[in-house]
């Protein structure tokens, strides 16, 4: 048994004792993986079934998979023998250094190409973002649809995103930012995003806040009508034009 590792031992452990016992074998999954149900028993002094329940919780929470053990010598009868391993979500939980490898190349970034090639990035980044999407979402209608549309497809993406009424506009709510962390250092991914969301939505757009910046949310304000078509008939005709965004106005200066 490694030292330092919380064990606790038979099928009838208690509780309280079974996340820290599930993180264990998942621990051992990572450091000795592909590794058998009956390995892992031994290593961390537990049964089999207390082993089998952690090893299928994994599993179902797609964490962990099955692989054939390789086979040595002659087939015999029974059970083909298994092996479990982490799969990419199990290994999430120990967490990664992407983080700081972006944050370290954007920083050599600057340092060598300067702030404009950090900028370039940035929107380079955001385009990718919504990629093909962007014209469907252009055109989607009304500035309403337009919103949803977008959201929509930040959902897929990952940002939790959803819209909401606001008054006169839409608030767009992303929920989760998966470069929080690196937008804190750079600002420019945010003012991208912002930018970006002002061009496919054919109007000017105004961050409220940022998870990167501590907010709960990344919430942008999008008005219903554009100001230059405030009373006009058609400030809902769908429109694939940017609309500059007045310096001050919007949250880019707060992203």
């Amino acid at each position: 048994m490694k030292s330092g590792q919380q064990v606790v031992t038979g099928s009838d452990a208690p509780a309280t004792g079974e996340h820290s016992t599930r993180a264990a074998v998942a621990r051992l999954l990572l450091e000795q993986g592909p590794i058998s149900a009956a390995a892992v028993a031994a290593e961390l002094s537990l049964t089999g079934p207390a082993v089998r329940r952690h090893l299928d919780a994994l599993i179902a929470d797609g964490e962990a998979e099955i692989r054939p053990a390789p086979r040595r010598g002659a087939r015999t009868r029974g059970r083909p023998a298994r092996q479990y391993l982490l799969t990419d979500a199990g290994r999430v939980r120990f967490g990664h250094g992407y983080d700081e490898l972006a944050v370290s190349a954007l920083r050599f970034l600057r340092q060598h190409a300067g702030s404009d090639a950090v900028h370039g990035f940035a929107r380079s980044r955001v385009a990718e973002l919504l990629g093909p999407e962007a014209p469907r979402i252009a055109a989607a209608g009304t500035a309403r649809t337009r919103a949803e549309a977008l959201a929509r497809v930040l959902r897929a993406r990952g940002y939790a995103a959803q819209t909401g009424d606001a008054g006169a506009g839409v608030q767009l709510c992303q929920h989760h930012c998966p470069v929080a962390h690196v937008a804190a250092e750079f600002p420019e991914l945010c003012e991208a995003e912002t930018h970006a969301f002002a061009e496919v939505l054919g109007t000017h757009v105004q961050r409220l806040s940022t998870i990167a910046r501590g907010g709960a949310a990344c919430t942008t304000h999008i008005p219903l009508e554009a100001p230059e078509r405030l009373g006009s008939d058609r400030s809902d005709a769908p429109t694939t034009t940017a609309i500059p965004v007045p310096t001050g106005q919007t949250g880019r200066q707060r992203a």
